[in-house]
């Protein structure tokens, strides 16, 4: 079914992180600046704590590009640790000089303890490392790729910040360029400034307070033509697939496409998109987008819009309660460095993962084994479409 495949390596504080993915035809022209700049956007982003002032991301590919284009043979992607000449002492591959401390208090709301019972582990580290949100700097870099492809075929995908803890952004009725511009320029990700400013002050009383800060991010993808996705098996449909994507986001605990729960809460007739035909543009229309672009797991043509809600990051410096899982006794929970806030990397993130599904579901319907096989292709399903 899929013709995207990917998988990510790496610890938080080890060596480097890898990606690579395979599928994406050849001859589409691919630099590493291409990445970088969506590396350094998921660095960036009001709240962010003292790990993204040591890392400067920036990617090497390794395999699947030459010359400024891809080959069409898997692509592999290194991002180097810059923080891990400080962990050699606990993180090296090879046989450690002298036994590290174990790391034996789990935190609270963190993979720890859960994953320390499944995998038989006393030393928490060995979980918490792979764990860890570092890991999603991977996911970007092929997210970034996806975006490449999908520019080809006239997809652009974004996201902005919908609220922060209580402070919410208020209706946006400008075109989804202007939204796009306007969190572009915000280091909180929010195209409503007047928001983006109450967003700010919830963030700095809660660091005062030693706590932390979740929201809800939006993201939108224009140019999707109709078709993609499928109505005929459950794990075809592509509402289905974007959501189990941005829900495998660390610390996303919520997913809505378009009217999303609302839609729950009032009748039939004020969710439902009223359908339209444009003469001139030969093509279908909806004055509403309330389904988010997905009806019966296929895209219809309208924008695509999913949203993710992320919880306050577990990592407090006023640590919960915890028991150490060696002696059974209570402790607080070990702190390791963390944000107050990472509401605004989570979107560029949930931009990644919404690329690289919308990548997979184009290359279903249309292959190619070129980038101008694959836009022949989109192109002659455009001319069908219009005369549909």
């Amino acid at each position: 079914m899929s013709r995207l495949r990917w998988v990510t390596a790496g610890e938080s504080h080890g060596p480097r992180l890898t990606a690579v993915v395979e599928g994406i035809p050849a001859g589409l022209a691919l630099l590493a600046e291409d990445v970088d700049v969506d590396l350094a956007r998921r660095q960036r982003g009001y709240g962010r704590g003292g790990r993204m002032k040591i890392e400067t991301d920036r990617v090497e590919f390794t395999a699947g590009v030459r010359g400024g284009e891809t080959l069409g043979s898997p692509i592999a992607m290194s991002i180097a640790n810059r923080d891990y000449a400080n962990w050699t002492d606990r993180m090296s591959p090879a046989p450690l000089p002298a036994p590290a401390e174990p790391l034996t208090r789990p935190r609270p709301g963190h993979a720890d303890l859960a994953g320390g019972l499944k995998h038989d582990r006393h030393d928490l580290r060995d979980i918490l490392e792979r764990a860890s949100a570092r890991e999603t700097a991977s996911r970007t870099a092929i997210g970034a790729v996806s975006r490449k492809f999908l520019s080809a075929v006239g997809i652009d995908v974004f996201a902005h910040v919908v609220s922060v803890g209580p402070a919410s952004i208020g209706p946006l009725t400008v075109h989804p360029s202007e939204i796009r511009a306007r969190s572009r320029a915000s280091d909180l990700a929010c195209a409503d400034p007047e928001a983006e400013a109450r967003m700010k002050d919830a963030i700095r009383e809660t660091a005062h307070a030693g706590d932390t800060l979740g929201g809800v991010f939006e993201v939108i993808a224009t140019g999707c033509v109709p078709g993609l996705g499928s109505h005929v098996q459950w794990d075809r449909k592509l509402d289905g697939r974007l959501a189990q994507a941005l829900m495998s986001i660390q610390a996303i605990k919520g997913v809505e496409i378009g009217a999303g729960f609302g839609a729950a809460r009032v009748r039939g007739s004020e969710v439902h998109d009223a359908i339209a035909y444009d003469v001139g543009a030969h093509r279908f229309t909806r004055p509403t987008n309330r389904a988010g672009g997905l009806e019966g797991g296929i895209t219809n043509g309208e924008p695509v819009v999913c949203r993710g809600a992320m919880k306050p990051i577990a990592t407090l410096k006023r640590a919960l309660g915890s028991v150490d899982v060696t002696t059974k006794e209570a402790y607080e929970a070990a702190f390791e460095r963390s944000d107050v806030c990472a509401v605004a990397a989570a979107s560029v993130v949930g931009e990644a993962m919404v690329c690289i599904v919308l990548a997979d579901a184009v290359l279903e319907k249309f292959g190619g084994d070129s980038i101008r096989e694959t836009v022949r292709n989109v192109d002659a399903y455009r001319h069908q479409l219009a005369e549909y």
